[in-house]
């Protein structure tokens, strides 16, 4: 039974998972009603089950694997960001942040930017696609597990201990994962990572003790002067703008919470603003917002559990078709064999993943951040490992063809072979019965012709690995491998690293230098 609360809050028992839930109708201003979820959720905390604690450590700990990673490298965005952040002083009065790999203080918004880039760069951290079937709360908005740098800036601000840590990761990705639910972004052509940045600004500025009309300020301020288009994603070659999103919006709402804090006063009530985004792009009477907003308060109902790990390096909405891939050579491993013999390769996909990776221009990338957003790229060079597999006589599953970074290099981009398995293949919209199955999952489906082996596949994929709806120990487990291959060069000791990053535990002391490890080829600052 749901009882009122205030104008702003509606609380209920969480169904059909354990725990609380609390309701910020439409009718009323949501811009203050989460702020005081988030101060109440901080400071006035309640249980939260170890199921969701522990997913929450997974995907900080696979988020640090690929920010590693990628800084170890010299991915560029990331390198650029890291090094303008330590170009910079703190601010008078702050303990400042601090990038991967340094433990010199810099600019907190500088040192966010740097280390969400990182964590984003090779697009192979956390996913969700906004679906809760069960509250008919469907939008199907993405998002991405790029946003814990805020928290750890946070906690070394604020002085929290890892277990206030935590909660402030939780918060950030319960909020920004309940927009995705209710608010598609991606329909009036914008990025993904607003809901990201209205849930940053809302936590930050609670973790740092900001009054009630101080965090609704930040979040006016981001809504207001902080909105992304989805132009950084669009055209025939990708840039760094691509990966670097989140990590600009990360910033800004760092810089917003601040300002609020320092008391600017940014719009207020502003999902019931006529001339915001919200009222804009989905008109609705005086008085109203365009959805109810649910959050989780304890237990284990929380939007995590239904988000995604990626095992390996590539766009999200790509999964089914290489799971189709890696069940078909590993029932038929004479196809990995004789790629050449291969006539045609056929992909059916669903909307709007054909329209973001599977489009024309997808077919001949050229750079990486074009490549990881290429699904007829990604499958060619999954069709390549996989014949490297079977002639070394390796597994022909997840672990033996995990697309890496050295999958994305220039070399690997530009090898005839992409080329000519590409010119096989051809990639459909599946159709309404194929779109009716997404956000729930991730229908794909292909099918090849083998010279002897006949017409082969073609079984539809709903829920590959690393799907919150598929075998959650075997995902765990590539999950892991995924990390250590990732920081395998670019740590000395990888099992010491992983423990450093459980943050369950941490002392406050310990949380502030959390990401000031080395990392190889990194200037330490």
């Amino acid at each position: 039974m749901t009882t009122p609360s205030t104008d702003a809050h509606l609380w209920r028992q969480g169904e059909p998972g354990p725990g609380e839930t609390v309701l910020l109708p439409r009718t009323a201003n949501q811009a203050r009603g989460l702020a005081r979820y988030c101060i109440d959720f901080l400071r006035v905390p309640r249980a939260i089950g170890p199921a969701t604690l522990e997913r929450l450590e997974q995907f900080h700990l696979d988020s640090v694997g690929c920010g590693v990673s990628a800084l170890a490298l010299g991915a560029n965005a990331p390198t650029v960001l890291r090094d303008e952040a330590l170009a910079t002083s703190p601010s008078r009065g702050t303990r400042g942040g601090i990038c991967f790999g340094s433990a010199q203080p810099c600019l907190i918004e500088k040192a966010v930017a740097a280390n969400a880039s990182a964590v984003r760069e090779w697009d192979s951290n956390g996913t969700n696609f906004g679906y809760d079937a069960a509250r008919g709360r469907t939008a199907g908005e993405f998002g991405h597990n790029d946003f814990y740098p805020v928290a750890v800036a946070a906690a070394r601000e604020a002085g929290l201990d890892g277990t206030a840590t935590l909660r402030v990761m939780l918060l950030i990705d319960e909020i920004r994962g309940r927009l995705a639910e209710v608010f598609a972004l991606r329909k009036y052509a914008i990025d993904h990572v607003h809901h990201g940045a209205v849930a940053c600004a809302a936590a930050y500025a609670a973790a740092l003790g900001g009054t009630e009309e101080q965090v609704e300020a930040a979040i006016g301020m981001v809504v207001a002067h902080s909105v992304p288009y989805r132009a950084i994603r669009a055209g025939h070659q990708l840039s760094d703008s691509k990966g670097a999103s989140a990590a600009l919006a990360a910033e800004a709402a760092v810089m917003s919470g601040r300002r609020a804090l320092a008391g600017f006063l940014g719009p207020l009530d502003v999902f019931r603003n006529p001339l915001a985004l919200y009222r804009v792009n989905e008109p609705c009477a005086d008085g109203t917002s365009p959805f109810d907003l649910e959050l989780g308060v304890s237990g284990d109902a929380f939007a995590i559990h239904a988000m995604h790990f990626k095992l390996g390096l590539y766009e999200h909405q790509s999964a089914g078709a290489i799971q189709a891939i890696i069940d078909l050579v590993g029932s038929e491993p004479t196809v990995a064999r004789d790629l050449d013999g291969l006539t045609a390769i056929r992909v059916k996909i669903y909307e709007p993943a054909y329209s973001i990776i599977a489009d024309p221009a997808k077919r001949t990338p050229t750079t990486r951040q074009s490549a990881d957003h290429s699904l007829p790229y990604i499958l060619a060079r999954t069709l390549l490992k996989a014949r490297t597999a079977v002639a070394g006589g390796l597994p022909l599953d997840w672990e033996g063809l995990m697309l890496l970074p050295a999958d994305y290099s220039a070399e690997a981009i530009a090898d005839p072979a992409i080329g000519c398995l590409i010119e096989r293949m051809s990639i459909v919209p599946g159709g309404p019965s194929y779109d009716a199955l997404y956000p729930d999952g991730i229908p794909t489906s292909v099918e090849i012709d083998h010279p002897s082996r006949g017409r082969l596949g073609g079984t539809l994929v709903q829920y590959p690995l690393g799907h919150a709806r598929s075998a959650a120990a075997r995902t765990a487990a590539v999950v892991s491998l995924k990390f250590d291959r990732l920081v395998a060069a670019a740590v000395d000791d990888p099992q010491r690293l992983r423990e450093r990053m459980r943050v369950t535990g941490r002392s406050s002391e310990e949380m502030a230098e959390l990401y000031a490890f080395p990392i190889h080829g990194c200037d330490p600052g």
